[in-house]
């Protein structure tokens, strides 16, 4: 299957704006208040969140953070790491140093507890060495349906280790690099899923990302080949989080397309009407994560696919 019913999600307790990550994220911004304060506005938007998808019969796994180490994207578990319809577990190398904590042991417990089956854990960190990153379904986008793997090349996807990955996990895998503007310069976006995500039944995806026109033409032609319906975003509706998307499953096998608040405003009446052919959709308030974290709604989420007992 394409999509879930169950995600795991971490509450922050340190949250704020990340110096490491910024270098590279372009979606960050600086807000003013204490750092108390934006911890506290994040965990109300998480729980205003939580609330929202537990409404709708989404299973949601929420986990608490720790206060040490000090984690402030703890908030977005995807980058870290991915659990399989195998009952495979994959560990990524992260790009920022204090990301590297995140990383935690006792989180296999807390899915075997919940009735989960873990039998392999593929550990990809020991790339950190040599200066190489594959930051998870942040980096990773599936279609898992086709056995594809898409991804956008940048410093926290390296197309070795991504190449890796998708002969472990027997996908094919399409390679593009996708690009914004910052302060007049074409860069990397800094990770796949906040400009592309995939649906059963069709993809929402910033196409004018991608500068190189062999590589849309390639992305798009694979797309097609698969029967998904592209519904096409611009540059300023991704940089509202519109790219920043996930299909799950409700109560009564009933599909939801998740996004923040921010992204549904930013969407055409048209786009509204391609998705809800499909899914309805349902979001919340997340502008002090988007704005401090610069990630949104899909971010927050880590789909688990495991098999039960």
């Amino acid at each position: 299957m394409q999509i879930t019913n169950t995600i795991l999600m971490i509450r922050p307790v340190n949250f704020r704006m990340n110096e490491q990550t910024a270098v590279n994220n372009y979606f960050q911004e600086e807000v003013d208040g204490s750092t108390t304060a934006i911890n506290q506005k994040a965990q109300q938007e998480f729980d205003a969140f939580v609330k929202v998808l537990g409404a709708k019969g989404v299973n949601v796994i929420v986990v608490e953070d720790t206060k040490q180490p000090d984690t402030p994207d703890s908030i977005f578990p995807n980058n870290w790491i991915s659990f399989h319809k195998s009952g495979t577990v994959a560990v990524y190398p992260m790009f920022a140093i204090n990301r590297r904590h995140e990383r935690r042991e006792d989180i296999f417990d807390i899915l075997e507890e919940n009735g989960f089956v873990i039998k392999d854990v593929v550990d990809y960190t020991s790339a950190e060495d040599e200066g190489i990153f594959l930051e998870g379904t942040g980096s990773i986008l599936k279609d898992r349906v086709n056995q594809k793997a898409y991804c956008a090349l940048s410093e926290r996807a390296h197309e070795e280790l991504f190449i890796e990955f998708c002969e472990d996990f027997d996908c094919f895998p399409v390679i593009f690099t996708a690009n914004q503007t910052v302060n007049g310069a074409r860069k990397p976006i800094y990770h796949t899923n906040v400009m592309m995500a995939m649906a059963e039944n069709f993809a929402v995806i910033c196409l004018d990302t991608i500068d190189d026109k062999k590589e849309r033409k390639n992305v798009i032609a694979h797309l097609k080949k698969d029967g998904k319906e592209i519904i096409s975003i611009t540059e300023a509706q991704m940089h509202a989080f519109a790219g920043n998307m996930l299909q799950v499953i409700g109560a009564h096998d009933k599909r939801y397309m998740v996004m923040s608040s921010a992204a549904y405003h930013s969407l055409r009446d048209d786009q509204i009407k391609a998705i809800e052919k499909y899914c309805e959709i349902i979001h919340s308030s997340l502008e002090t994560i988007e704005t401090c974290g610069g990630g949104s709604a899909r971010c927050m989420m880590a789909e688990v696919f495991l098999p039960r007992a």
